[in-house]
């Protein structure tokens, strides 16, 4: 019978063999992988910044204050 730590033991070399054969075998694979990992950090990225940016400065910015400088529009003025 197999121990336990045996099969803890070989667990990660199951886990490499089935990345290497998923992703890094074939050469156009692994750069679409690359590709699309580095379009989805991008997105990820840039959408927690701006969250953190507009968290940030809230009240300060354009699309917050607007309200109080512009009129609303269909006025009695046209």
């Amino acid at each position: 019978m197999c121990s336990p730590f045996a099969l803890f033991a070989l667990l990660p070399v199951q886990i490499t063999d089935t990345l290497y054969n998923a992703f890094f075998r074939r050469n156009s694979v692994f750069v679409s992988t690359v590709f699309v990992g580095a379009f989805a950090f991008s997105l990820g990225f840039d959408t927690a910044i701006n969250r953190v940016w507009d968290n940030w400065n809230k009240g300060k910015q354009w699309k917050d204050i607007r309200a109080k400088y512009v009129a609303p529009a269909g006025g009695a003025d046209e």
